[in-house]
């Protein structure tokens, strides 16, 4: 797509949104829930994504038809925020913050809960690791693809992890001294550098399957894996710095090199997502029709209270394990370095979530769909970012720039920000996309996939290589909106502002 026709798009809203400003829109809608859209002119905003939210909208009268059938009233939904990576999702749409009163809607946050972001620095700088980039490419594969991650848990490991989180995983006992665990640090579980270092559970029995199949200590086969879609590990290297006293605080500095990693819940989320879908069917009030949207959401009230225990439980366990899968994404990024590189030291910067709810003590509920918390001072009170805010990790499109950022609480967003810079093309349209412009992008750029490209046995399998080729153009560059400005609206609106801007040397994609 042209820089002309891409200006076109960002500059031709769908009629349907009122622009109150270069920062804000908003979407009016029959059942009058206030919805603020946080995007400048220079971001487009696709109509099929308003179709989505608007059709999420219909969840206000099913809340109204639950109240009205058990009695429990004052169940709305009482504020949307949209986020300026907003995008077409598969019922809610990507960039979501949803708060509601009274009542929780699992598909509000979706299959892939706490998915999220994990940050850390390095010793290492750009100059060191380009040489080692060529060694670098075959450990990692061999590290995430090729059976070298030997990540070694025992039943008791796996159950404190899914009950106690990270934290709970690390106080269960000592790690096996070999595979990834060498790389473990101090302070790899600080809490206050881990937005949910431990979501609160009473059980882990809805995964009893995967706890008991370690059988003892085993090398697991789900946990340490990148997942599809736009998961990602990625090196980087800080190209920018933009607040230069929050850049010092946080421990970046020019030139250094950073490991970032994008994942989430794996089959555990899906799993626990489909017991919320039939904890909430089976709740579902005799003559109350099921909604046409295909969204159910949980009353809080006491009927269904057992019901929502039991998904909880299982929620709370999924986003334990996303945190554990990140921390060992990490870990086996450190290895990777080190190996190559040289030794290396690093802290954590933050670990942030950008699918999860949020339960308060006045009955409301946010949700959060490909968004993530953009705390303030408050927020980060009593942490070693109060003095700061929260910082924000928002991903570029692979190859492109990343952002760090402290956020502001802004109310208008319910102290949120957007997780990454948001698609602009299908999925199905993108893998239909021309082979010139992969082909320029693949000659710059490194692409870690478990498909060795470079192999000549591999390259002789004309219909091997168009299947690899297709999945990279659904997550290149061109598919996803400009990253830059989708950082000035947050900036522009007193959401987040930059920190530092990270450019990538590396990315391992599954």
């Amino acid at each position: 797509m042209t820089i002309a026709k891409r200006r076109t798009l960002a500059s031709s809203p769908d009629p349907r949104l009122v622009r109150v400003d270069d920062d804000w829109l908003t979407l009016p809608n029959r059942w009058d829930v206030p919805i603020d859209i946080c995007a400048g002119p220079d971001v487009p905003i696709e109509s099929s994504a308003i179709d989505e939210i608007l059709t999420v909208l219909d969840t206000a009268g099913t809340l109204d038809r639950l109240s009205a059938a058990t009695g429990h009233s004052g169940a709305a939904i009482d504020r949307v925020v949209l986020t300026p990576d907003l995008h077409k999702g598969a019922g809610i749409p990507i960039g979501t913050v949803l708060r509601s009163h009274g009542a929780l809607i699992p598909q509000a946050v979706g299959n892939d809960i706490n998915c999220g972001m994990r940050l850390e620095t390095t010793s290492l700088t750009v100059d060191r690791v380009r040489p080692c980039l060529d060694a670098l490419e075959r450990r990692l594969r061999h590290l995430f693809f090729e059976g070298g991650r030997r990540i070694a848990l025992s039943g008791v490991q796996r159950e404190a992890l899914l009950r106690d989180g990270l934290p709970g995983l690390l106080d269960a006992g000592d790690p096996v001294a070999d595979g990834v665990w060498p790389a473990l640090r101090p302070g790899d579980a600080d809490a206050g550098r881990i937005h949910a270092a431990r979501y609160p559970t009473t059980t882990a029995e809805a995964f009893r399957d995967w706890i008991d199949s370690a059988g003892g200590t085993s090398y697991d086969s789900i946990i340490g894996s990148v997942g599809g879609g736009n998961h990602f590990a990625e090196l980087q290297y800080v190209a920018a710095v933009h607040d230069r006293q929050a850049a010092y605080a946080w421990g970046f500095t020019p030139g250094q090199v950073v490991l970032m990693v994008h994942s989430g819940s794996l089959s555990l989320g899906h799993q626990a997502n489909a017991t919320g879908l039939e904890q909430a069917k089976a709740m579902w009030p005799r003559g109350v029709p099921l909604p046409d949207n295909g969204i159910l959401p949980m009353l809080l009230d006491e009927r269904s209270e057992g019901a929502r225990r039991r998904y909880l439980d299982a929620f709370g366990n999924a986003a334990n394990f996303a945190v554990g899968n990140r921390f060992f994404l990490a870990l086996m990024m450190r290895i990777g370095l080190a190996a190559e590189c040289g030794e290396l030291s690093g802290d954590v910067v933050y670990d942030a979530p950008h699918n999860l709810l949020w339960q308060g003590d006045d009955g409301h509920v946010v949700h959060r769909k490909g968004a993530t918390p953009a705390g303030g001072y408050a927020e980060a009170a009593g942490g070693p970012y109060a003095m700061w805010g929260e910082p924000v990790i928002v991903p570029g499109s692979m190859g492109a720039a990343s952002y760090v950022l402290r956020g502001h609480g802004n109310p208008r967003t319910l102290a949120s920000a957007c997780h990454g810079a948001g698609r602009r093309v299908p999925r199905g349209a993108a893998s239909r996309g021309g082979d010139a412009d992969l082909d320029a992008f693949l000659r710059d750029f490194r692409v870690v996939t478990p498909l060795d490209h470079h192999d000549p046995a591999v390259t002789r399998r004309s219909d091997v290589m168009a299947a690899w080729r297709r999945d990279l153009k659904q997550e290149a560059p061109w598919v996803y909106k400009d990253i830059g400005p989708v950082v000035s609206s947050l900036g522009r609106a007193g959401v987040a502002d930059p920190v530092v801007e990270l450019r990538p040397l590396l990315t391992v994609k599954g």
